[in-house]
């Protein structure tokens, strides 16, 4: 955006093509700290040149770039501008200081946004500088502290919207307790608080998870009564999803119908959301007719397209189908994504194709895109799963190199296999791959290796002081065998 458009759009009065470039930046806040690129280290790069050159900048200037980097999640680099202009003198309106709140907690913490709150004057405590805090609360479900806040901006007869109710009703989903959730609606009907379309949908979800059809259909009914609220594609996606989970397929199909019509401004999401639900519906003629539509409407397709379509073709059992669609995305795709790559490879492996899935992951290595954590994994259940446990072991090995961290039940599986083998080399040998991601294994892997060494007759000079520098408490039976295989 020029400087030009930058004044038009946003109506200021002082010109940041007329000031002073001895006090002033000669250029826009925003396009200074972005000339380079929107990389997390450019922008602190130029950020720490502006603050070290003193020059300043106009307030609507600071405030529309801190919304930019906000916007570009770039948390830090927005909370040390906003700290620097106050500390150079730049009064912060209370909406500004919700505004910080904010990005202290993101970038921060909550316990940073605690504190800058309480240090707030009283008369900046208002419904602006509650509700960032009252969010954070609820999004890390900090349930206490937020039913605490909730409350004492009843008290103080702050003004509440849906906005607040949202971020309560959206906590008490995320942990569990839907029932909790229509009378919050009750209550926001009580306070003539204007429900908007998230809490119409946040409402459905609840009474979906009550298993209470009868009521979805009553809160859709209501959403279209109320003249206020306009429905939304998401609307009929949650619907559909409702529908789809309860067995209702044909109630499904005339939701997603509804959706498409809602989708005038063909939004991305809303394709890929036809297409898994439609894909969930067992609708093969229309997820591909829906992909057709989404190729029309996005001539360049993006990557998570073609995941998402490959996926849903994938789950329907036409491989063929998903194969076809590999190939169009390779010939199209300036970039070789190994998420797709993974999905086709565990179609094969789950087809037994076992050549099929090593000549692909050779494939997306030639193309420069090295298999991931995901992709060795999909290969370890596959040995598991056939009792290969040295390809296994080996898939481990690889995984832990790209930063995966092996669940219990996988070792659980592994240590198994061990005991029943009697195979202490091959456990040892298991247990070094291991320590490649923790150096300590754990109580659990410690006394089944002991078991492993008991029923193989086998003693260990060295598995107490390894006990012990793990500082692991053994079950009796651990103890007892522990001194049994130990060297006197």
């Amino acid at each position: 955006m020029s400087s030009s458009l930058f004044i038009k759009r946003f109506g200021r009065t002082k010109s940041i093509t007329k000031r002073s470039t001895k006090k002033y930046l000669e250029e826009a806040l925003y396009r200074r700290l972005f000339k380079d690129g929107g990389s997390d280290v450019s922008v602190r790069q130029n950020l720490n040149q502006f603050v070290k050159s003193r020059k300043k900048a106009y307030k609507w200037e600071v405030d529309h770039t801190v919304r930019i980097l906000r916007h570009r999640n770039r948390y830090a680099p927005a909370l040390k501008l906003s700290e620097t202009m106050a500390e150079r003198g730049m009064n912060k309106t209370v909406g500004d200081q919700a505004i910080h709140i904010d990005l202290i907690a993101k970038a921060k913490g909550i316990n940073a946004a605690e504190a800058y709150f309480v240090s707030l004057p009283e008369q900046s405590k208002n419904h602006l500088t509650y509700g960032p805090l009252l969010n954070h609360y609820c999004k890390e479900l900090i349930t206490d502290k937020a039913e605490s806040m909730f409350e004492k901006m009843k008290e103080l007869n702050l003004t509440l919207t849906s906005v607040h109710y949202n971020c309560v009703m959206t906590l008490y989903e995320k942990t569990g307790q839907p029932e909790r959730i229509p009378e919050i609606i009750m209550e926001m009907k009580a306070s003539e608080v204007k429900l908007d379309i998230l809490t119409y949908n946040i409402w459905m979800r609840a009474v979906a998870a009550l298993n209470d059809i009868s009521a979805v259909e009553r809160v859709i009914n209501e959403l279209k009564r109320d003249d206020e609220v306009s429905e939304d594609w998401t609307t009929y996606s949650n619907l559909a999803s409702i529908y789809v989970d309860s067995g209702l397929t044909n109630k499904a199909e005339d939701a997603l119908k509804e959706l498409e019509k809602k989708n005038a401004h063909k939004n991305l999401s809303a394709f890929q959301h036809l297409i898994t639900l439609y894909g969930k519906t067992g609708n093969l003629i229309e997820v591909y007719r829906v992909w057709r539509s989404l190729k029309l409407a996005f001539p360049k397709t993006a990557n998570i397209s073609y995941l998402n379509m490959i996926q849903v073709l994938v789950k329907l059992d036409d491989l063929p189908g998903a194969e076809k669609c590999f190939r169009e995305w390779v010939s199209g795709s300036p970039t070789y994504d190994i998420r797709i790559a993974n999905v086709l490879i565990g179609a094969y492996l789950k087809s037994d194709s076992f050549v099929k899935a090593e000549e692909l992951r050779e494939l997306s290595k030639r193309r420069g895109a090295k298999p991931n954590a995901k992709t060795w994994e999909i290969f370890l259940n596959y040995h598991l799963e056939k009792g290969e446990i040295v390809s296994a072991v080996s898939c481990v090995d690889n995984a832990i190199g790209e930063k995966w961290v092996p669940g219990a039940a996988v070792i659980r599986k592994f240590m198994a296999y061990y005991e029943g083998s009697k195979d202490v080399d091959g456990a040892e040998g298991f247990v070094k791959v291991l320590q490649k991601a923790d150096d300590n294994v754990g109580g659990d892997v410690l006394e089944s290796l002991i078991r492993i060494y008991a029923s193989a007759g086998k003693t260990s000079p060295i598995m107490h002081r390894r006990v012990k520098m793990e500082n692991v408490e053994l079950s009796d039976e651990g103890k007892e065998l522990l001194e049994k295989i130990s060297v006197k």
